[in-house]
């Protein structure tokens, strides 16, 4: 049988946009120098390239944890099984230990693990982190889901009838729409019909509010309106921040929705402007993709190593703990 053969498509997403601007050469090494390095034949460099875009840091980390839990509540109630919050929080620390042990070890650069999770940033660059800071991670995903359980939202959850159910992290897969002609994905942890057969996104969040989180939501409005033909302005969204135990109402309206579409197309062009094929989704040369000045951001990069700037990033992460 004749496989499908990969291509490396344009698309968009809020997490691309944010790459972009962050780190030009980060940027094409996720996007472009990673790219086949899933293949039993790729090169080591571009292998080497494909695993370290796959890992977390420990945050990202816990929130992930977090909104998989919360996602396999949601779709218990949907099919109408029981749930049991303690049994939910012992299954995501039995999980994260399961996953400390996998990355500690770095069996990420020769075996498969699971979906959702390869391993952690920190581990590969040997980081000192303390145990208290690891201790503190799993405190946060503890009281994140804590809050959920205390909140309205599982009483929300089994008060819907099935035809109010919209998604539920629905993935990459499935949760996408076209925008001016680019593949967009837009992933609502939750998408529901109200009492008045309104839809609502709804999206978790375990950090602090930042600038962003709006216009995030605002694409899973444009989704939920397109996939299920509702007309935008019917359309609710709300940011749930859960270890603040906060609620947060984004307001859907042309205007706003505008002002979104006017980003996205700046966005896209000037992704596009550093392609030297648009048709085939092809980049240009790799110099012209300089790194980010800002040695913060390469702190947190993945790609420290190959980009030639692991001491350097080291002396920042120390002198910031002088400072």
């Amino acid at each position: 049988m004749r496989r499908n053969t990969l291509t490396n498509d344009f698309s968009w997403s809020k997490s691309r946009h944010e790459k972009f601007n962050e780190c030009l050469k980060s940027y094409y090494l996720y996007y472009y120098g990673s790219w086949g390095g899933w293949e039993a034949e790729a090169p080591k460099d571009v292998r080497e390239l494909y695993v370290l875009k796959k890992l977390s840091n420990r945050y990202t980390w816990a929130g992930s944890v977090v909104h998989e839990s919360i996602r396999d509540v949601l779709l218990d109630v949907r099919a109408g099984r029981a749930v049991d919050a303690a049994a939910v929080e012992a299954r995501a620390r039995k999980q994260m230990q399961d996953d400390f042990r996998h990355s500690q070890k770095k069996a990420f650069w020769t075996q498969k693990y699971r979906k959702g999770f390869t391993g952690l940033v920190e581990h590969e660059y040997a980081e000192a982190v303390a145990d208290e800071a690891w201790k503190q991670n799993w405190e946060t995903v503890r009281a994140a889901l804590a809050w959920f359980f205390s909140s309205r939202w599982p009483a929300l959850a089994r008060s819907l009838k099935p035809a109010q159910w919209l998604e539920v992290d629905a993935g990459f897969d499935f949760s996408h729409f076209t925008m001016d002609g680019v593949k967009v994905f837009a992933i609502p942890d939750f998408a529901y019909l109200d009492e008045t057969g309104a839809p609502v996104v709804v999206d978790w969040k375990t950090g602090k509010a930042r600038e962003g989180y709006d216009e995030q939501v605002l694409g899973y409005a444009l989704y939920v309106a397109q996939r299920y033909k509702f007309p935008l302005d019917k359309v609710r969204a709300s940011l749930v921040y859960l270890n603040a135990g906060l609620e947060q109402d984004v307001h859907v309206d042309l205007a706003s929705l505008e002002s979104f579409k006017g980003r996205f197309t700046e966005s896209v062009a000037r992704m596009r402007g550093m392609l030297k094929d648009v048709a085939t989704n092809t980049p240009q040369d790799a110099s012209a993709f300089p790194m980010t000045q800002e040695l913060s951001s390469c702190v947190r990069c993945a790609f420290r190593r190959p980009c030639g700037r692991l001491e350097a990033a080291a002396q920042a992460t120390q002198a910031s703990k002088v400072a």
